[in-house]
């Protein structure tokens, strides 16, 4: 996700934070200093709000952890890879692979509300245990407080609209009901984009009445119906090229270049005649070693541009999405992110024998529509 940066690893995976998250948990420090404490244990001093804030806040960006490591947890035991765990403003997200089966995604989608549900369950017991013991007011209200929070968190995920926890459950479900894992995308995607609508609406009619936290909800619809359109969109992809391999969409030879050029040796004798704007990189061998983009050079000063290698700005080949001919098209696509970029280099014994962008994809989708219509 833009604007995370790695701060350690979970479950063996990295565990990245988002620029929001410190904000969030100020946010919420703040609410229970100055408006929750106060209220339901006045008294006290302006310190032990503060603190009871603090740790309220972390105690709750720690539940929220929880539920996403039980997301990757769950996934690497189902044989699912997983690329990291994110912390954002609105909770945080697992980017993992797609389940091999139905079953498998019902599992890895149950376990972060559960998780949720059992910390609430806990944290809420425990806040009304020490209620009645002196000088532990504040725990216990910051416990109930926590508890109330995470069961709110589990109920939520639990909503069927894509992206949240619910929609990967009635994804799940319908796939296994129907056996057609496109069909259920499409269905879920479908239900998570009218959520949302219905949470946009929600949220305005709240800021119409005069309730300006109904901007948040507002906020939220909009992200569950972008995320839901994205992922509509790409079962419809799926849909469209199931069935069909790498080797049918690739582009090939491809335009390379050598990795152990100097950037101003590659840039007068490669980037200046090349047409694309990434190029694969070989090495001595001619294997494939990673792929430079072309703005990327223009980056590295002036200086520096004799003496270092293309290889050492280029994007690392264990970085990029690689594929063989004879894969499934639909998997490959699934290697995409913002890391890789939209390219997949094609790769057999080794040796790279083609490229998949963009383009290829599109040409590919209209050869298919027209043949489509020719068997109509």
């Amino acid at each position: 996700m833009n604007g995370s940066v790695r701060v350690g690893q979970v479950v063996g995976v990295p565990l990245r934070m988002h620029w929001s998250v410190p904000l969030l948990v100020g946010l919420f420090a703040y609410g229970l200093d100055r408006q929750g404490l106060p209220v339901w244990t006045p008294g006290r001093s302006d310190a032990v709000y503060a603190v009871g804030g603090v740790v309220g806040a972390a105690l709750l960006m720690g539940s929220l952890l929880l539920h996403e490591t039980a997301h990757a947890a769950t996934a690497l035991r189902k044989k699912i890879s997983v690329q990291d765990v994110t912390l954002w403003a609105l909770g945080g997200t697992t980017r993992m692979g797609r389940p091999p089966t139905a079953a498998a995604a019902f599992a890895v989608a149950v376990s972060g509300p559960l998780i949720s549900l059992v910390i609430g369950g806990i944290a809420l017991g425990a806040g009304i245990g020490l209620h009645g013991l002196s000088g532990w007011a504040v725990p216990s209200v910051v416990l109930a407080w926590l508890g109330w929070a995470n069961l709110f968190l589990g109920v939520f995920n639990l909503l069927p609209a894509v992206p949240l926890d619910g929609g990967r459950v009635v994804q799940a479900v319908l796939w296994w009901r129907t056996g057609d894992r496109e069909r259920a995308d499409l269905a879920a995607s479908r239900g998570g984009q009218i959520m949302g609508l219905l949470f946009v609406a929600a949220g305005w009619i709240s800021v119409l009445r005069g309730a300006p936290g109904g901007l948040w909800i507002v906020f939220i619809g909009l992200f569950i119906m972008i995320v839901a359109g994205a992922e509509r969109r790409r079962a419809a992809l799926h849909r469209a090229l199931r069935g069909l391999r790498v080797g049918e969409a690739m582009t090939g030879p491809v335009a390379t270049g050598a990795d152990w050029l100097t950037v101003q040796r590659f840039i007068d004798e490669v980037a200046v005649h090349s047409r694309y704007s990434a190029l694969p990189l070989l090495d001595f061998e001619g294997r494939p070693s990673g792929i430079v983009q072309l703005r990327r050079l223009a980056t590295v000063p002036a200086a520096g541009r004799e003496t270092l290698r293309v290889r050492e700005v280029a994007t690392p080949l264990s970085q990029c999405a690689v594929a063989a001919p004879d894969d499934l098209l639909t998997e490959a696509l699934d290697k995409l992110s913002l890391r890789t970029g939209a390219r997949i280099l094609v790769v057999d014994s080794g040796h790279l024998v083609g490229i998949v962008t963009g383009k290829d994809i599109s040409r590919l989708m209209q050869r298919e529509t027209l043949g489509g219509k020719e068997s109509a």
